[in-house]
């Protein structure tokens, strides 16, 4: 085995440094106190034995670890960095009842049962049972190198930066020269500095009669001139159950119930619990964590969650009774959120084969959340919920002291100085834009937010669409947006385009005019989709891609649009349009194209979604039900207009969570009154192929409110109601992979009329009996992050054969309901 002559010197500097400092601590599982006298092995061979703090440190490079103790169960585990943690189980009756629970993989009745307890009382052990109340919080998030790796760290990056220098340097492009500087800058500023720091202070009301509000009392973001608006509404236990303790998740975890244990006075059941995919006992602990439930209430006094590996990280949360209720306490955090690598030598083993030796030190997440002065009931003035759920009170960071439990240390001081002058040099403020953007679908570049929804889409009229939308967004003008954009059709080879600019009338909360033109095309009788989520939108995009039946139009907009509460949106617009049929179609003894006003009254409804107002307008960072839409057009013989018509439509969205599962509804409806062209009815939503041979033109993508054997284009009516349930069993599953799947079962009906179908000469039906399918959806099938649904007809509309009444759809998971 040969090694190069330049890599001698990283050796003699750095092998002692951190070759030699390898540190395993022992602990109690139960207890989590230190385990003295504890023998630690390499391959059979005795390193040494823990002093009274559980601790021993040796020299070597072993990665698998046996550690032994005459009162306890031998234990193993893998070396992934200079520093392990080992939990012994005690060698006693309540562990080989445990070890029998692993073996046969299955969870302890008694467990279960207290744990069903628990899910049925969590609402009323929930401070949102009370009338009302108060209370604040501060929040540190911070990302850092292992605490006890610090010291081996600074020692390493010296030695190694200095064998750097013997090196010859390639010739480098202004580029790589900027990154391999801001690498060594950044190595040198770990030696005293955190990566990142964000501190956040925040008070929290809550009133039955007013509902939710948290005010953002301070905020500080390393590396940033700004603060993440959408970042600041993150939020973890606060008011939720937990995962490990949510019934619908028993299929991923197994749980036992152990002795009984009093804290602060009251007896509280502990319940150890792991994960389902832990099956090697030997290589991984026997169990995750420990869930204390107190014995009176059923209420979860604590959670302590370890990963299934020492070096990946642990969670706990605490509460405490205050005012008949369970008030979260506290939370802490620590996740590996990956490696830093260095190459530190190129060798050659036995067979002559090239191999790279590494050294790796661990980068992790720390997140301590503390809450306080808590007060119930209170007496609130509906002027303490104005505006949006959050608001932001100060983000400058220049009053945190007066809310910070413990004083800064000098790592954490350092952090602000250093890290906010790398991230003025290297512009972050930019870079973490680019990605809170596109919770909005936009790409950030600059002052430009490049729109994604419009990059590809399909249908039957235009085949293939690509295009490009772009906005110029609050750092061009803070009231002042314009935007457009192009597509072109590779079927019926047109170029489309259209431009808008939107005027603010104040940065409190979103209030806007928006003037528009577009020369475009439309599908015919689609519904409407204003004031839609980016979610509903995208979930959607699918809608016309067996639809081949499309009209041109030239259309001008001008549009007002207000949040009247934080509850309700209102939108109203007047529209002048000019269309074109672009399929054999006759409307009466008109010509093939129609010109057509009115005005269009737009209603959104959601008393319990939660927004943030952000310089770049409002975000929705939490989608409440239930929700409904509501759309009234006015058509009117105005400004060239040829038709008087009324059209409404409503959307209701609904989710109910029970202990037999998730239950979503929505439910739509359309009326559309006087003489119009066809395009201003309503198409009821066929996604199917109209004439398919193949098993694979029976797959389409999943839309909001289409049905999956339903011929596209096909039926259409003036007025209908349709309905959408799906149920999702509580049971949670893995398969292939870490993430968790689930199944829903769906079922859909569609029914309408259509009074005068004479006036439309084209091939179509109208739907006047009812539509119905039934199917299920394997959520996140196979860990592909998408989900595949199975669709069959039934009823009237039913064939004869069983092939043609299936359809099979598939949906991006993280889209949601």
């Amino acid at each position: 085995m040969q090694i190069r002559p330049y890599i001698v010197l990283v050796f003699m500097l750095a092998f002692s440094v951190f070759h030699a400092q390898q540190k395993i601590t022992v602990a109690d599982e139960y207890s989590q106190l230190p385990v003295s006298g504890a023998s630690v092995l390499c391959q059979g061979k005795l390193l040494g034995k823990t002093n009274t703090l559980g601790v021993l440190e040796f020299e070597g490079t072993c990665r698998e670890i046996t550690v032994r103790h005459e009162e306890y169960q031998e234990e193993r585990t893998t070396m992934t960095e200079d520093h392990a943690e080992v939990f012994l189980m005690k060698k006693n009756r309540m562990a080989s009842e445990i070890e029998e629970v692993v073996i046969n993989d299955k969870s302890d009745p008694n467990a279960l049962s207290i744990l069903k307890k628990v899910n049925q009382r969590f609402q009323e052990n929930s401070p949102l049972s009370l009338p009302s109340y108060r209370f604040s919080s501060f929040q540190k998030l911070a990302v850092d190198l292992d605490k006890d790796s610090l010291d081996i760290y600074n020692k390493f990056i010296t030695a190694y930066q200095d064998s750097l220098k013997m090196k010859e340097i390639p010739v480098q492009t202004e580029k790589q020269k900027k990154d391999s500087l801001m690498e060594v800058q950044f190595q040198n500023v770990l030696k005293e500095s955190q990566m990142f720091m964000w501190e956040r202070a925040m008070q929290h009301l809550y009133s039955k009669k007013y509902g939710e509000k948290v005010n953002l009392l301070d905020n500080r973001i390393s590396g940033l001139q700004q603060p993440i608006y959408e970042l600041i509404t993150l939020r973890s236990h606060l008011n939720k159950i937990p995962k490990e303790v949510n019934t619908d998740n028993e299929g991923l975890y197994r749980y036992y119930l152990t002795d009984s244990i009093d804290i602060d006075g009251r007896e509280n059941y502990v319940i150890l619990f792991r994960e389902k995919s832990d099956k090697n006992a030997q290589k991984r602990r026997r169990f995750n964590g420990y869930i204390y439930i107190d014995r009176d209430s059923y209420a979860i006094k604590k959670i302590e969650r370890n990963a299934t590996k020492a070096t990946e990280g642990s969670i706990s949360s605490t509460w405490i009774p205050m005012y008949g209720k369970w008030f979260l306490k506290e939370e802490k955090m620590k996740i590996n959120l990956g490696y830093q690598r260095y190459d530190i030598a190129k060798i050659q083993d036995e067979n002559g084969k090239e191999k790279t030796l590494r050294k790796r030190f661990g980068n992790y997440a720390y997140l301590h959340n503390e809450y306080f002065d808590f007060e119930s009931p209170v007496e609130f003035r509906s002027g303490d919920f104005a505006g949006y759920t959050y608001s932001v009170q100060n983000s400058d960071g220049t009053s945190l002291d007066e809310f910070r439990r413990d004083p800064l240390s000098e790592r954490e001081m350092n952090t602000y100085v250093k890290i906010d002058s790398i991230g003025q040099k290297f512009k972050i403020d930019r870079r973490v834009a680019i990605v809170t953007n596109l919770l909005r679908g936009y790409l950030r570049l600059g002052k430009v937010d490049l729109d994604i929804i419009r990059l590809f889409s399909f249908n039957n009229y235009e085949g293939v669409r690509l295009g490009a939308g772009a906005k110029l967004n609050e750092h061009f003008h803070k009231y002042i947006s314009p935007e457009g954009y192009f597509a072109y059709g590779f079927k019926d080879r047109k170029w489309k385009f259209g431009i808008a600019t939107d005027i603010r009338t104040t940065l409190k909360k979103n209030s806007l005019f928006r003037i528009e033109y577009m020369d475009d095309v439309i599908s015919t009788g689609k519904f409407n989709q204003y004031l839609w989520t980016t979610n509903m939108r995208i979930q959607n995009a699918g809608v016309d891609v067996n639809n081949g039946r499309y009209f041109s139009s030239k259309q001008f907009r001008l549009s007002y649009e207000n949040d009247l509460t934080n509850a309700l949106t209102m939108r109203i617009t007047a529209r002048k349009q000019e269309l074109e049929s672009k399929f054999e179609y006759q409307y009466l003894n008109y010509p093939n194209h129609f010109q057509d006003f009115g005005s269009i009254l737009t209603l959104k409804y959601s008393p319990f979604s939660k927004n943030i107002m952000t310089p770049a307008g409002k975000y929705t960072y939490e989608q409440g039900y239930p929700e409904v839409y509501f759309n009234y057009e006015k058509g009117m013989k105005l400004l060239g207009g040829e038709f008087d018509y009324h059209r409404l439509d409503l959307l209701y969205l609904q989710i109910i969570k029970t202990t037999l599962g998730t239950t979503g509804t929505r439910i739509y409806a359309g009326l559309q009154e006087g003489k119009v062209p066809i395009y201003n009815t309503f198409e009821m939503g066929g996604l199917d192929h109209f004439e398919h041979q193949k098993l694979i033109n029976r797959v389409n993508f999943t839309t909001y409110l289409g049905f999956a054997t339903m011929p596209s284009a096909k039926y259409f009516n003036d007025r209908f109601v349709g309905y959408y349930l799906t149920h999702r069993l509580p049971w949670n599953f893995r398969f292939l992979g870490k993430k968790s799947s689930s199944i829903d079962i769906l079922y859909k009906g569609i029914i309408g009329d259509f009074k005068n179908m004479s006036d439309h000469q084209f091939e179509f039906e109208k739907l006047d009996r009812l539509y119905q399918e039934i199917g299920f959806e394997y959520n996140n099938i196979f860990n592909t992050g998408f989900n595949l649904g199975f669709f069959y007809r039934i009823g009237h509309y039913a064939h004869p054969k069983f092939i043609d009444n299936i359809g099979f759809q598939i949906k991006l998971q993280m889209l949601g309901f």
